[in-house]
């Protein structure tokens, strides 16, 4: 049996897309230091982000933006980062091991799928863990790169997050177009949404 692991990264932030990732390593592959990427140093996933490549059969990296993220819900762009993630898979026999407790499709087409969710998944499935590692050094490039075209926001630092500076760079300077407006609603009132773009 050939095992897929499949993970998130930023699903909670203010700004900035989720990015899931699936990843099928090579059999035997035992990369040392490997686990849940929340749990490791910024430098640390990154000097195993490029051993996870060179150690994978396939890898694929669905990036869904803030736009696509308030024009659903953060939930239904999980899950269909989730269901590309697994259809651009072409091996036969796999099956796929997900991160957390929930996978259901539209119609409830995970029936027809080989998977298994696991709680603290990144932290029990090799597979998976190298998944959020994949997930979480993509997502934390894009945000750096946001951070040159917003830099009053400190992406660079927060990637996005509800810190404390990030809430008030917003307060002060409004919204920018990548930030999500479905999360701002119930946290900060009488801000401008969108600032830039009037």
């Amino acid at each position: 049996m050939i095992i897929c692991g499949i993970d998130e990264a930023g699903r909670g932030p203010l700004a900035g897309p989720v990015v899931i990732a699936a990843v099928i390593m090579k059999p035997g592959s035992a990369i040392e230091g490997v686990k849940d990427s929340k749990k490791l140093s910024q430098k640390s996933r990154e000097s195993l982000f490029p051993l996870i490549l060179a150690d994978s059969l396939f890898r694929h990296v669905e990036v869904l933006d803030n736009i696509t993220i308030d024009e659903s819900n953060i939930l239904k762009a999980v899950m269909k980062g989730m269901e590309n993630c697994i259809n651009a898979v072409e091996y036969e026999g796999v099956k796929f091991m997900i991160d957390g407790n929930y996978f259901k499709l539209d119609g409830g087409r995970e029936k027809e799928i080989n998977y298994e969710t696991i709680i603290k998944g990144d932290d029990k499935i090799y597979e998976i863990s190298c998944a959020s590692i994949i997930a979480k050094v993509t997502r934390d490039r894009i945000m750096e790169e946001y951070d040159n075209e917003f830099p009053q926001y400190g992406f660079k630092s927060n990637k996005g997050y509800g810190t404390k500076k990030h809430i008030e760079a917003i307060q002060e300077h409004g919204t920018c177009p990548i930030h999500r407006k479905t999360f701002l609603k119930n946290i900060l009132i009488r801000i401008p949404l969108f600032k830039d773009e009037d």
